[in-house]
């Protein structure tokens, strides 16, 4: 499958080039970026084109992996959606529900595939932890706090990041939570949120399983404070997410390039990033207005 890559930044050099440019099944045709310079960069390193204009990789390609922020993500993809192609797209599908239910209502007039690339639904290890979680039922109450440090002294190569700052953990590590807590417990709801300090957001969900969950979700923890931790409480007793991923992230992706190219719908389609964007635009909303960072 013939795959152009649109975006240039750390997310795209780290993890789309690698895993493009590694996978078996993948021509790795062409990037496209907003800075040229950037994008013949990355094209060197991977052995690939650069593209001058987006709509012309897209016209060249059968496939197009999407690694730029959700505001340029969902208008690029209801782009590539109408000219028929196949979405590898990132999370948050959109940064407003109505961007991502225009992009996945293309996807489904056009018929093409589309993968959300939502990281622990790829790792090999996480998905398996998840769906034994999802197949045992009966739980009680779940739990799935992210104190990332993005923001942090010892700066993460995201901490340049526009979006990221603007938004905060609840759209950028808000949908890590979501993607384990909604095949487990079912769809949320009901939603509610309170603001702790800096960009820190306590999400509170009702399931239609009649479970409850909540999550912690902040880019600026302070470093020491940082961490994951996901449970589940029920009949079964306490479960507790093992750990760190058990592979890499350019691994994880290319499980997600698999999925793509095997088509027939998948449970992290553009529908599902749809429904994360829901639930994180009713979380953004109980906050009520005012900076959140």
């Amino acid at each position: 499958m013939r795959f152009g890559l649109l975006g240039t930044g750390p997310w795209a050099w780290r993890t789309h080039g690698p895993a493009l440019a590694a996978h078996p099944g993948v021509d790795f045709a062409g990037v496209w970026g907003r800075r040229p310079e950037v994008a013949g960069r990355l094209a060197t390193e991977f052995g690939t084109r650069a593209y001058e204009d987006a709509d012309a990789l897209i016209a060249d390609v059968d496939a197009v992996a999407i690694a730029l922020p959700p505001y340029f993500q969902a208008r690029f993809a209801l782009r590539a959606a109408k000219a028929g192609r196949h979405l590898l797209l990132d999370k948050p599908l959109a940064d407003s529900v109505a961007d991502a239910r225009a992009v996945a209502d293309a996807v489904a007039a056009a018929q093409v595939a589309s993968v959300v690339f939502f990281t622990l639904r790829f790792d090999p290890g996480t998905a398996a932890w998840i769906e034994r979680q999802a197949a045992a039922g009966d739980w009680f109450t779940g739990r799935a706090d992210w104190y990332s440090a993005v923001f942090s002294a010892d700066a993460s190569p995201y901490a340049d990041s526009p979006w990221r700052r603007e938004k905060g953990g609840l759209w950028d590590v808000g949908p890590h939570a979501l993607s384990v807590l909604l095949p487990v417990l079912g769809d949320a709801v009901e939603v509610h949120a309170a603001a702790g300090p800096g960009d820190l957001v306590h999400l509170t969900l009702r399931h239609d399983s009649g479970a409850s969950s909540t999550a912690a979700l902040t880019l600026q923890a302070p470093p020491a404070a940082a961490g994951v931790s996901v449970e589940f409480r029920g009949a079964h007793g306490r479960v507790e997410f093992p750990g760190n991923l058990s592979g890499q992230v350019p691994q994880a992706l290319g499980r997600a390039v698999d999925a793509l190219i095997a088509g027939g719908p998948h449970p992290c389609d553009a529908r599902f990033g749809l429904r994360v964007t829901e639930i994180l635009a009713a979380a953004e909303a109980a906050l009520g207005p005012g900076p959140r960072t």
